[in-house]
């Protein structure tokens, strides 16, 4: 099912990346040269990421583009752990915590919206993805009012570098995302369920006033 669906959508990824308005890249002297690392481990993830979006900004086209350059120059194993790391970080952002500050952004919560939101979260980097499953009121200091909280494209970055690393043009079982899907990952109906404490919406400007009171 994971193939049929990127299979469907990633030459529109490639083509119009997400519709975030662009935000303020950091000065090239702000940002460090980005090098290879020799593993593919949590760290190196974070660092693509971090690098992506310290450059980027919120052009998600942009930030796209970074991630898959950089991911491209690692080998085919190493960019099918980044994969892996990437759906397990999804998985766990499937928290209500998590799912309180898309409601709060954004006015509802449907299916695939959540999930892109979680990508988007992920594309902010490793601190605020960390802080914001500790508190989502870390969001009210990172993000504007009129974010588009959704990076879709984040989700075919592992099989357009794995393309462009392999030449393959037709997705086997290689691919990234078969195989975490084979390693027991899935983020889609049927994956795991929402963690954490369930809320309700009257309780949400008590529960995170200061993301609250920013987006309402």
């Amino acid at each position: 099912m994971k193939a049929l669906h990127i299979g469907a959508l990633l030459l529109l990824s490639v083509n119009m990346g997400c519709s975030q308005p662009k935000g303020k890249p950091a000065s090239a002297k702000t940002v460090a040269e980005f090098k290879v690392g020799n593993q593919m481990d949590e760290k190196g993830f974070w660092k693509i990421i971090d690098y992506s979006y310290n450059i980027a900004g919120d052009d998600k086209h942009q930030q796209d583009e970074i991630i898959t350059k950089k991911l491209s120059a690692y080998s085919p194993e190493q960019i099918v752990e980044f994969e892996v790391i990437l759906e397990k970080k999804v998985i766990e952002a499937n928290d209500f915590k998590v799912m309180a500050a898309d409601k709060i952004i954004e006015g509802l919560v449907t299916d695939d919206p959540y999930l892109y939101f979680r990508f988007w979260l992920i594309g902010l980097g490793e601190k605020t993805f960390k802080e914001t499953l500790r508190n989502p009121d870390y969001l009210a200091g990172v993000v504007e009012k009129g974010v588009e909280p959704d990076f879709e494209s984040l989700l075919y970055v592992s099989t357009k570098a794995y393309m462009n690393k392999t030449g393959k043009k037709t997705e086997d079982d290689t691919f990234p995302r078969s195989v975490a899907f084979k390693k027991g990952l899935n983020y889609d109906l049927g994956g795991p369920a929402t963690t954490g404490k369930e809320w309700k919406t009257e309780d949400l400007p008590t529960l995170y006033p200061k993301l609250w009171e920013k987006f309402n």
